[in-house]
């Protein structure tokens, strides 16, 4: 074990307690909501931007009455594609789009922006390991943080897509001290969203050998959490998972699926495999699937989470009680305002399996800090 690895601590398990609820109203949007919102996204001719931004256009992600600016930031060799994109959002006719700027600058793209999305980075490609892919994309988010420090609102919102998303937002975030470190998130909504999509499966299959004729749906099935980094560590957590049944029953999983050994063993594999299996089955990356976990994790920051729920976002570890180590970009389950705002959920029982998973995965992840940091100080980042 490296001296920076010595530092992890296994979380401790905690007594449940009765969770606490956001004390918000429903009506009470982000105070940018009725202003023309200024969004940026990065990558902007790939494939995740594609699906992404006519879900913004429409008003899927921050809202139906919610008029956006659009910068679209790509390279240069990507700006004829670019052009593309902008001829069919215009031909989409969306009623929301007040300006698309297509861009290959840096100050052009950030310029007073109220919602960073940043999806371009460098791909990981065969026989890469970790640590070439952050070497990769730590000039990226050097100067995507300094953009972001120098020209946009001082209060931005910053969700990385690109990977590895954690450490490329830890990376864009040091280089951005002046916008707060809460504002900085990466995406683990995907995963998140995988979880329980494989749950709804399990649920409905069980309802099925029992002669039921109920089916659940995914807003049926809550309170998944997604642990720690978007990599193969990351902890698929269904223990605090309720199933919400059409006759307002609430019920723990448990009650629907008694094999906790597929909870543990199979389902776990599964949410962290399932990235790798949609590119040997398409020979693609998500696409479709990451727009749409892009559009809900936005959707749920500046609007709210519903009463009750709560959803996974990787934010930054500092001054969390669950034993993770601080300076990280961590996913924890979190409750959203409404405003803007989140907070990560306290006081939830962690049982020993679950807290070894989330000692790995904050490892892992000092793992490539450390290794960023080390990139950073070589003589060419300077």
């Amino acid at each position: 074990m490296t001296s920076h690895q010595a530092t992890a601590t296994a979380p401790a398990t905690a007594t449940a307690p009765v969770i606490p609820q956001l004390s918000r109203s429903r009506s009470q949007l982000h105070p940018k909501a009725m202003a023309s919102l200024k969004v940026v996204v990065s990558g902007a001719a790939g494939q995740i931007a594609y699906s992404l931004l006519p879900l913004i256009c429409s008003g899927q992600v921050f809202g139906p009455e919610q008029r956006v600016q659009l910068r679209l930031l790509d390279l240069p060799f990507a700006q004829e594609a670019l052009q593309g994109v902008k001829m069919e959002l215009q031909d989409c006719a969306f009623n929301l789009v007040d300006e698309i700027v297509l861009t290959d600058d840096l100050e052009v793209a950030f310029k007073d922006v109220d919602v960073a999305v940043l999806v371009g980075g460098f791909p990981r490609k065969q026989g890469m390991q970790r640590k070439d892919l952050i070497e990769k994309n730590v000039a990226i988010f050097k100067a995507q943080g300094e953009a972001i420090e120098k020209f946009a609102s001082r209060d931005v919102r910053v969700l990385v897509v690109a990977n590895p998303a954690n450490t490329n937002c830890l990376i864009a975030m040091q280089h951005a001290p002046s916008i707060p470190r809460r504002n900085f998130s990466a995406l683990t909504r995907l995963d998140h969203e995988r979880l329980r999509s494989f749950l709804v499966e399990r649920v409905n299959e069980e309802k099925s050998k029992k002669g039921e004729q109920t089916k659940v749906t995914s807003k049926d099935v809550r309170n998944c959490i997604i642990w720690g980094n978007h990599s193969s560590t990351q902890v698929p957590d269904c223990t605090h998972v309720t199933v919400h049944e059409h006759n307002n029953t609430v019920a723990p999983l448990t009650a629907h699926v008694d094999d906790q050994a597929w909870i543990e063993t199979a389902l776990v594999k599964d949410v962290q495999e399932r990235g790798a299996a949609i590119i040997k089955a398409r020979k693609l990356s998500s696409a479709m699937s990451a727009a749409a976990a892009i559009g809900a994790h936005l959707r749920d920051w500046f609007h709210g989470t519903k009463d009750g729920e709560f959803v996974s976002m990787a934010i930054c570890s500092d001054g969390n009680t669950y034993n993770v180590p601080e300076g990280l970009i961590y996913s924890f389950p979190v409750r959203c305002d409404g405003k803007g705002n989140y907070e990560v959920v306290e006081g939830l029982e962690i049982n020993d399996r679950v807290a070894k998973m989330m000692y790995v995965t904050a490892t892992e992840l000092q793992d490539e800090k450390q290794d960023a940091v080390t990139i950073l100080a070589s003589p060419e980042h300077q």
